[in-house]
């Protein structure tokens, strides 16, 4: 199944985060993002700032529905997504399936 028609499961307290193999294994099917130490992260560049927000609140859309959120950063025309399951210190699937989600608006 693609990431992106998964959902997201709860990750609790003091589930061990993936180890590195398994995160470059799940990278591989989100190929855009960087995998970063214990984050995934990926820039995003728009024509102006309307375009810009408008990806912004879908990615919040997709993060209400999946009830992960990732860090953003915003400037005029260009977007930093951080995806990391800050509850466990590292990447979880969640990450990955939130990833593809925002792949595919675009």
């Amino acid at each position: 199944m693609a990431l992106a028609e998964e959902k997201g499961q709860p990750i609790a307290k003091g589930t061990p985060p993936l180890n590195r193999k398994e995160a470059e294994e799940l990278a591989r099917r989100v190929p855009r993002w960087k995998l970063v130490d214990s984050r995934l992260e990926e820039d995003f560049s728009f024509k102006d700032f309307g375009e810009t927000m408008q990806f912004v609140n879908r990615v919040a859309q997709v993060a209400q529905e999946e009830d992960h959120h990732p860090d953003i950063e915003i400037s005029y025309n260009k977007v930093h997504l951080t995806l990391s399951t800050h509850s466990i210190g590292g990447l979880s699937r969640n990450d990955f399936i939130v990833a593809a989600k925002i792949e595919r608006l675009l």
